[in-house]
């Protein structure tokens, strides 16, 4: 079984609601980067998604576009990326890794040979926003080789193109509140909820919801009814000034566990 279906089964028998950090590869400094993978775990993380660098990220918002040029800058790319990966593995077996971004990377590094490494340093699936469900065949390399591959649900999904994520869908879907990009803050609970609904209708998969959640608070309202939460800007944000491997760590776990604590006690809340 994969870790990520692995994981997800833990949470549904726990009764509990995932967690899942973003933060960008190599930012806020190359050196730092498996050191605060180990330190959301530590503060609760279930699920990592780390962001591969990358010159165009269309979907982001200033925070992730600027921690991107500063990855980059540093020289930052996918065999660096997979390096710390397989780092990371020498600790922690367990927590699934997804790799969120774009397609051109893995077509530079070519898909079969990545699908394979990536697998080898222990990645669990991918994210990539420019890979829609109609051009699944694209990824069919990564998914051959094991990796889950993660799909896009929005507020402007049409039903039939619903249904063909629900058909097609692997380890969990992950629904953007709103149309627009990451950092925004635009997030209304109550539609979000309805649409959660809606999908979850038919679906034998896990929803994750990210874009606008940003603290204990607006992460604690989405558990109501998701699955996990997504958080990615504001933690990026949050580590973006650490000038030390140690200051990003602590910064990463300051930030992280109150929002595993708000999850915490929704689970609580929904057992009571």
């Amino acid at each position: 079984m994969n870790r990520i279906d692995r994981r997800f089964a833990e949470l549904k028998a726990a009764g509990r609601r995932g967690l899942i950090p973003f933060v960008t590869a190599g930012d806020p400094a190359p050196d730092a980067t498996v050191a605060v993978l180990h330190a959301l775990v530590d503060a609760g993380a279930d699920l990592i998604e780390l962001g591969v660098p990358f010159s165009d990220p269309m979907a982001d918002g200033p925070v992730i576009q600027h921690a991107n040029e500063r990855a980059l800058a540093r020289g930052v790319g996918l065999a660096q990326i997979l390096a710390w990966v397989r780092e990371f593995r020498v600790k922690d077996a367990a927590t699934p890794l997804v790799l969120m971004g774009y397609l051109n990377p893995i077509e530079s590094y070519g898909f079969e040979r990545f699908g394979r490494d990536a697998v080898a340093a222990g990645v669990d699936g991918v994210l990539l926003v420019d890979c829609p469900v109609e051009e699944s065949a694209t990824a069919a390399p990564l998914r051959a080789a094991g990796l889950r591959q993660i799909f896009l649900a929005a507020p402007t999904t049409a039903a039939a193109r619903l249904g063909q994520l629900r058909e097609r869908a692997e380890g969990f879907l992950y629904y953007v509140s709103f149309a627009g990009i990451t950092g925004a803050d635009r997030l209304s609970v109550d539609t979000v909820r309805k649409r959660v609904a809606t999908i979850k209708a038919g679906l034998d998969l896990p929803v994750a919801v990210g874009f606008g959640v940003r603290d204990a608070e607006s992460a604690a309202a989405i558990a109501a009814f998701a699955d996990a939460v997504v958080i990615g800007s504001a933690l990026v944000e949050r580590l973006a000034a650490s000038s030390s491997a140690h200051k990003a760590c602590a910064e990463a776990r300051g930030f992280l566990a109150p929002i595993r604590k708000a999850l915490d006690g929704v689970t609580a809340a929904h057992a009571a």
